[in-house]
């Protein structure tokens, strides 16, 4: 019996210090020293403040930023521990409604939404895409596509007191491409365009 426990014990020592403390530092490591801004969480900074990541999505709901997909996240019920609520863009507990197209409260969940984006946006000369009624599956998806960019342009363009070819421009210099040219769609990152948008244009307070 000894002679089987000692090896074993000794192999899951052995085993923790490598793959448990050894092998997460040595990536952690190498990932600060080749993608340093990756690593520390893709941070944008303005004015040496951070605020917000290239990875998570935001709330804008003012008519002179462009907005993102809805978000599917909830937090804790502040008055009952046993349930939860609402919390749109809640980076400590992404996921989504995991709701089924059949489902009733989804559905009209989803017709609110249409009839909301449409109201605020009655210019749009495109269909309205997608995107901007469903959640995506983290809740925190930052892109939106350009289509919905272009949806939303109209109604930005008027907030900001600009022209349409002007702003137009601006997202297509900030849409980026598929990844390595063929892995998924282009897309554009609404934070990221909200913030060229203020500095090209700066919003009124």
């Amino acid at each position: 019996m000894i002679k089987q426990l000692v090896p074993a014990t000794l192999l899951t020592l052995l085993l923790t210090v490598l793959l448990g403390l050894a092998y997460p530092l040595a990536m952690t490591g190498a990932a600060q020293a080749l993608f340093p801004h990756q690593a520390h969480g893709s941070l944008i900074e303005r004015n040496g403040t951070v605020v917000g990541s290239e990875l998570i999505a935001q709330g804008f709901a003012r008519p002179d930023y462009f907005h993102p997909r809805p978000s599917a996240t909830t937090d804790t019920d502040p008055n009952d521990s046993t349930k939860t609520v609402a919390a749109p863009y809640n980076a400590a507990n992404s996921g989504a409604s995991n709701a089924a197209p059949t489902s009733k409260s989804y559905m009209d969940g989803t017709q609110a939404l249409i009839d909301q984006v449409k109201a605020e946006n009655p210019d749009a000369r495109v269909a309205l895409p997608i995107d901007l009624v469903t959640a995506s599956g983290s809740g925190l998806d930052p892109h939106i596509s350009p289509q919905a960019a272009e949806y939303q342009l109209p109604r930005v363009a008027k907030a900001r007191h600009i022209s349409e070819a002007e702003l137009r421009t601006l997202v297509a210099r900030a849409t980026e491409g598929r990844s390595f040219g063929i892995l998924g769609e282009a897309s554009v990152n609404v934070l990221k365009l909200n913030l060229i948008l203020d500095d090209r244009w700066p919003a009124a307070k």
